[in-house]
């Protein structure tokens, strides 16, 4: 991965340069990345730099025998860490080592955008809690303890960090403070919360912001060769996410499906509240809607409430006259603007507290009818406060 391929920051990728050229490399570095900001290959293209046999002043060669291996993810001296378990071919005493090859394939085929969700599908996990585990650490020992084979930088890159199995953490303790020559940790993390804090302690933070919008939507137009506007709408949604906007690339139907759903659901709860009659407040069809949500599972559920929290926060900044802080798409402005008087800043926090209790209990396996009809009638008591 060159550092000219990443969807990142300029500023971010100088700040990495300018580590590497004036040789003030912490041994051990915390990426806290953005949702959907590219990480991994940030710590791909750095680690590649660090090792590259003929760097420019700004970018690898890209054709040394060690940029090559680079972008197979096979040089010797880097070893990717993450979340692991049991599959259908290593049915014991998993780790990452075991995985690597899988592993690799999920990284190339997406591009570098990966998330753990995808992660635990392609390797059907299930249900199946994913760590970096034991094994992991003591196989991180083994190798920090031996030369590297080029002679130059050992790469350790822990995606994911914060599933550091509690019980494996402290093996690794000294090691972070104290490693060996040329040696560099890279742990990248979303939940910077979830970290223990001796880890943190011991790491540099190397903060990844979210991605430009602009940034997006080009990317989108060469990834898929969609419209102009299309690429500005959904870069627009995707808040800084290029995973998310890929997403929503793929699959316009959702998009259209979870505004649909929210139309019904939200004109239904006004009318109630408004007290109309049952013909304007339709109520049978947002059972139905209920049902299909249901009948999809407990993930299209909580999307679909997730969806609704950022729509009623787009309705709340309409309310107060906040355009830019708006994100949607033209599409959805215009349906929302039709509800701006109902989101304010008296009942807002109220209204996003219920859909966060809501996304808690479905995440708990209540039954989909009971928490969708109790934030029902919930919010058709709060809209009219």
């Amino acid at each position: 991965m060159l550092f000219q391929d990443l969807l990142c920051d300029e500023a971010l990728k100088q700040q990495l340069i300018g580590m590497v050229q004036e040789k003030r490399i912490s041994h051990a570095q915390l990426f806290l990345s953005s949702p959907g900001a590219h990480a991994f290959a940030v710590a791909i293209a750095y680690a590649q730099y660090l090792s590259c046999e003929n760097p420019s002043e700004s970018d690898s060669c890209g054709e040394c025998s060690s940029c090559l291996m680079y972008e197979k993810l096979t040089h010797p001296d880097l070893h990717l860490i993450f979340p692991n378990t049991t599959t259908k071919t290593v049915s014991k005493d998993p780790d990452s080592e075991l995985l690597a090859a899988p592993f690799r394939e999920f990284v190339l085929e997406n591009n570098y955008h990966i998330d753990i969700d995808n992660w635990i599908a392609y390797c059907e996990a299930g249900n199946k809690q994913l760590t970096i585990n034991n094994r992991d650490c003591s196989n991180i020992l083994r190798h920090n303890s031996t030369r590297s084979y080029s002679g130059g930088y050992k790469v350790f890159i822990l995606w994911c960090a914060d599933r550091l199995y509690h019980t494996a953490a402290p093996k690794l303790l000294k090691t972070l403070e104290e490693p060996e020559p040329n040696t560099l940790f890279i742990l990248i993390t979303e939940e910077y919360e979830k970290i223990l804090s001796t880890i943190l302690s011991r790491t540099q933070l190397v903060k990844i912001p979210p991605i430009h919008k602009e940034t997006i939507a080009k990317q989108l137009i060469i990834d898929f060769n969609i419209s102009e506007q299309r690429a500005q709408d959904i870069a627009n949604i995707s808040e800084g996410d290029y995973r998310r906007a890929r997403s929503l690339v793929q699959d316009q139907a959702l998009l259209n499906e979870n505004l649909s759903y929210f139309l019904t659901f939200f004109s239904s709860v006004v009318a109630l509240a408004q007290k109309r009659a049952s013909d304007q407040i339709k109520y049978n069809e947002v059972t139905e809607m209920i049902r299909e949500l249901g009948n999809q599972g407990r993930e299209r559920s909580k999307s679909f409430l997730k969806y609704m929290l950022q729509s009623f926060r787009n309705i709340l900044m309409l309310n107060v006259g906040n355009k830019e802080g708006v994100i949607t798409t033209a599409r959805e402005l215009k349906e929302f603007e039709a509800f701006q008087s109902y989101v304010t800043v008296r009942n807002s926090g109220k209204i996003l507290d219920e859909c966060n209790k809501a996304i808690y209990h479905i995440e708990r396996n209540v039954s989909y009818n009971l928490v969708f009809n109790d934030l029902y009638f919930t919010l058709s008591q709060l809209v009219t406060s």
